[in-house]
């Protein structure tokens, strides 16, 4: 149970990253955000990870432990003004389900996994909102975490390339450094493995003419830090203070006889791998200088949920519409498969009992005008191409589960279906995904004859004996006797309704 919230104007962020869950809470005052809270706890979630990918209970433990205790100070914020986001350990966990439940025992808040390039996208928001830089600078990004490297390049408010690499200071600690020994041999192993990560990007990064670039992450802090104790007063980074710094670390034996007064004790565990990681991909990209910046994903998620920046756009309205011109979608016929949708959607929604949040609507809507973005690979399966297109593309301002049921309700939008493969989701009820998916199918069928003239007010849809999986579809007995093809169409999909309990199809004509 929720308490009453002292105030509609106190945002929250979790970022529950593989080395470190954070929570920021700030309050928004007239166009400005101001910091409030701030809570760290070192997790090392990707410790946890195994070679299989699966998470420990121990980690899980750890992650939800802290999680009850954020719960504890987020009570009386507006549950809306909440945004908790999982970022690589999370991402690639096979077992990543089984923190999620045991999450939600001490944690009334859904937990958004996000993928490395919206990831990328965030930090890059976070980042050049909140630094003096031009609009017309080439603006490049990296933040190394616990499991993954973040790397984002774009010219004004939003990037043109984002980039998410599997390597991170937690398992690269694990990877390399052995009994956290300090070596050259050990170190030039992460090093070029952190250069083999990026490779096929290192001649694209070159060429895009880098004004200026910034460094997010503990890591990069670290850096930052250590120069100013050895007396670098800007801190900024180039290629002969990291060649010095480095040679000044591997001078020690092991992780713990690390000495600069700013590098924590936690910090030193983590902080040769991260080194590495950054020393390799420096030297790939042949960077001249970096500046650390404090902000990255937290605030370009504050962003974007407080809407404080005036370039903000509804980013996934701009994905969608960039994917249907990307894959020459049929717009005039995907806006009517939308209008059908949209014309059925709210009968249903005025009879039913189940609640459908605007999210869902949207990804309904998303759906019918993407259901044919694998059209031009063919026809025969197209709902498999589109599904493996939607699931496998860049999608920002998606996180991972609004674009799979995105790609899952399109992957399922004709021929016959079973229920039992429609895929969990911690995010959304499998009574909310049915109604979307039974409107979405009836959308499409009637629209296959693909009219210019076709009236959808011409349908009504009902409910029947008070089932939501129950559907009553009624028909204007002229159109009926003018659309025969239609109402083939309608007959054989009632049976594929019938193979799958608690669903049914019924169809009326009516004058």
């Amino acid at each position: 149970m929720h308490s009453k919230p002292n105030s509609d104007n106190e945002y929250a962020i979790v970022d529950l990253g593989s080395n470190s869950f954070h929570m920021i809470i700030v309050k928004k005052i007239n166009d400005s955000l101001q910091v409030i809270y701030k809570n760290k706890q070192n997790i090392h979630l990707a410790t946890g990870l195994n070679s299989q990918f699966y998470l420990s209970k121990s980690s899980i433990n750890r992650g939800v432990k802290c999680l009850a205790m954020f719960a504890e100070r987020l009570s009386n914020i507006a549950p809306q003004n909440i945004k908790v986001v999982g970022t690589y350990s999370l991402r690639v966990a096979k077992n990543k389900h089984e923190f999620l439940l045991e999450a939600a025992k001490v944690f009334p808040y859904p937990i958004e996994i996000i993928s490395g390039q919206e990831e990328a996208r965030l930090i890059y928001i976070g980042a050049v909102n909140n630094e003096s830089v031009s609009k017309s600078d080439i603006k490049f990004i990296i933040d190394i975490g616990g499991g993954s490297t973040e790397i984002a390049i774009g010219q004004g408010a939003n990037p043109t390339l984002v980039e998410s690499r599997p390597m991170g200071c937690v398992t690269y600690t694990k990877q390399f450094f052995h009994d956290e020994k300090i070596t050259p041999q050990a170190f030039e192993k992460a090093r070029l493995s952190a250069e083999q990560q990026v490779e096929k990007i290192i001649n694209i990064v070159k060429s895009k003419n880098i004004s200026i670039a910034f460094g997010a992450s503990g890591t990069i802090k670290s850096i930052h830090n250590i120069l100013l104790d050895i007396g670098v007063t800007d801190g900024i980074i180039t290629p002969q203070r990291l060649d010095d710094l480095v040679s000044y670390i591997l001078e020690f034996e092991c992780f713990e006889d690390i000495d600069y007064p700013s590098l924590s004790k936690e910090r030193k565990h983590v902080f040769v791998s991260g080194l590495a990681i950054f020393y390799g991909v420096f030297k790939a990209f042949d960077i001249k200088e970096l500046h650390y910046t404090q902000s990255a994903l937290r605030e370009g998620l504050l962003l974007e949920m407080t809407r404080i920046n005036d370039n903000y756009q509804d980013i996934r309205q701009k994905t969608i519409h960039d994917l249907s011109v990307q894959y020459d979608i049929d717009k005039v016929h995907a806006d009517r498969v939308v209008e059908t949708a949209h014309h059925l959607f709210k009968q249903w929604q005025q009879l039913s009992i189940i609640k459908i949040d605007p999210i869902l609507q949207s990804i309904l809507y998303w759906s019918a005008s993407l259901h044919e973005i694998g059209l031009g690979i063919n026809f025969s399966n197209i709902h498999k191409h589109s599904a493996y297109i939607l699931q496998n593309s860049n999608m920002p301002g998606f996180n991972e589960e609004q674009q799979f049921l995105l790609s899952t309700l399109v992957k399922y939008h004709r021929k016959s279906l079973k229920l039992e493969n429609i895929p969990y989701f911690s995010l959304f009820e499998t009574k909310q995904i049915y109604p979307l998916l039974q409107i979405l199918r009836l959308a499409i069928l009637i629209n296959n004859q693909r009219s210019e003239t076709l009236d959808p007010s011409v349908f009504k849809l009902a409910i029947s004996n008070n089932e939501p999986n129950h559907i009553e579809l009624t028909i204007e007995r002229e159109f009926a006797k003018q659309n025969q093809l239609i109402l083939l169409d309608l007959e054989q999909e009632q049976q594929y309704w019938q193979q799958n309990k608690p669903w049914r199809l019924a169809i009326k004509i009516t004058d």
